[in-house]
């Protein structure tokens, strides 16, 4: 197993485990909060899914996108499984992408996001946008504890 196929493990392992979270979450909880400032449950998962898709275009321009359209804007909030349809073809193209680069790759492309204050080695921007997802699933986990709702087993 190469660099490449780890971090393609890592996205797969993270997501799978985000699938199984976002699932469990009562349909007449999708807008729950657990204060006026959050984000509800499925604006979270929208904007994870949406993040991801602002990450593949920012991979591709190699930094920022300054002028970014998203295809998920004018989405209706409706359900976890047609949130997950609608990004699966963004995902795929994502994996894809991903599966292009090369070992070299990792260390010689930079990702330059210094407008909001970082440049990155495309393997270390690779490593955040997990990380990013994993944060947000993180507090998910909190605020279906807080809403007393069953949490599933993540850790299979």
């Amino acid at each position: 197993m190469n660099t490449i196929d780890l971090i393609l493990l890592n996205f797969n392992e993270v997501r799978r485990r985000s699938i199984k979270l976002w699932t469990s979450i009562p349909q007449d909880l999708l807008n729950w909060r657990p204060d006026d400032k959050a984000m509800s449950c499925i604006e979270m998962i929208r904007h994870v899914l949406e993040s991801e898709y602002y990450y593949h275009q920012a991979l591709k321009n190699k930094g920022s996108v300054p002028e970014f359209e998203s295809p998920f804007e004018k989405q209706p909030f409706s359900t976890i499984d047609a949130e997950l349809i609608f990004a699966e073809p963004f995902r795929n193209q994502f994996i894809e992408t991903i599966k292009s680069f090369s070992i070299e790759d990792l260390k010689n492309i930079k990702i330059d996001r210094s407008d909001v204050g970082y440049i990155r080695d495309l393997g270390d921007m690779l490593l955040r946008i997990a990380y990013h997802e994993s944060v947000h699933t993180g507090q998910l986990l909190d605020y279906l504890r807080t809403a007393k709702v069953k949490i599933p087993n993540i850790w299979d």
